[in-house]
């Protein structure tokens, strides 16, 4: 990106925000005069109604959660703990459709759940409430900060980009999802069922909600690197060759993280890592289509060449 690209997308920000809309035959000598533009402060002012619109958004839901308890803690926190969680009956009746009978039936590890402290309980039930509500609230943030960055966009740049804020809510719910019914059962289970002579598991409730929260929200943000790589290609700080590269490192580091965060057999390792790999091949397509459109753009026709490296 050019500094007259940067300096030309904060120029048409404070337009777009003024209280009079500039007059298309003396554009530059009412931006020189700065007249009809928002000031620093109320520009800050304006993040300021996002951003607590969105704390709002997040408080709302996070109440709704708090007064269902017994729903949140029974079918959703305690849910992998559960032999009918539908996780295990899934894998169980692949394996009766695939013919290997009772090969493929996760049984959950029995453990305990203990409290040390006082208030604990309390404690743990508003931390959960509240990612909760930030999950379900999720869409609505994402439309607050577009609709914050809007007016500072290009006329083309929003159609570019029309339908960022459905895409990325599909691709954090999808990935909170993929979280919580493939990694969050097959982890919590491994580490609960790994112990050493004369030892007890006895997890306590915030170390249980805290791994459960792990294993979900940072997989839903992981979700969304598609549309990183997007922005990152747009803006020319990688292009898809790089990607391509550095391909191979990135199998081994998906199949690190997956031998990590699953038990140790090759089942639960593909369910986790095939997925994870599947984003960053989804990314290469999305980064050489971006970067193919850009290379028209700047040589004026279609050639084959890294925009990183000419920039270098």
């Amino acid at each position: 990106m050019s500094f007259a690209h940067i300096n030309n997308f904060f120029r048409i920000f404070q337009l777009r925000h003024s209280s009079m809309p500039p007059d298309p035959l003396h554009k530059a000598p009412a931006e020189s005069q700065g007249t009809g533009e928002m000031s620093f402060f109320e520009h800050v002012e304006e993040l300021r109604q996002r951003l607590l619109r969105s704390f709002v958004a997040i408080g709302i839901m996070g109440v709704g959660c708090f007064l269902s308890k017994d729903l949140v803690f029974d079918a959703l926190i305690f849910g992998p703990r559960n032999p009918d969680f539908i996780t295990y009956r899934a894998l169980c009746s692949l394996s009766h459709w695939a013919g290997l009978y009772d090969k493929m039936c996760f049984k959950p590890v029995e453990f305990k759940l203990i409290t040390r402290q006082l208030g604990e309980i309390l404690m743990q039930h508003l931390y959960v409430s509240f990612w909760l509500g930030f999950i379900l609230a999720f869409p609505y943030v994402l439309w607050q900060l577009w609709l914050f960055l809007k007016p500072g966009l290009l006329e083309s740049e929003q159609k570019a980009i029309r339908g960022i804020v459905t895409i990325c809510s599909l691709l954090f719910l999808v990935g909170v999802a993929f979280g919580y019914f493939i990694i969050a059962p097959f982890s919590i289970n491994f580490l609960a069922g790994y112990t050493l002579p004369g030892t007890e598991v006895a997890p306590t409730l915030s170390s249980y909600v805290t791994y459960m929260t792990m294993f979900t929200i940072p997989i839903g943000l992981f979700f969304e690197l598609p549309i990183v790589i997007f922005f990152l290609t747009k803006i020319g700080v990688v292009g898809y060759r790089t990607l391509q590269a550095y391909r191979r490192y990135a199998f081994v580091g998906i199949l690190i993280v997956a031998a990590i965060i699953t038990p140790p057999d090759v089942v639960s390792q593909t369910i986790v890592a095939l997925p994870l790999y599947g984003l960053y091949e989804i990314s290469i397509l999305i980064s050489r289509r971006e970067q193919r459109r850009r290379e028209r753009v700047i040589f004026g026709k279609s050639v084959v060449v890294d925009v990183v490296k000419v920039r270098s």
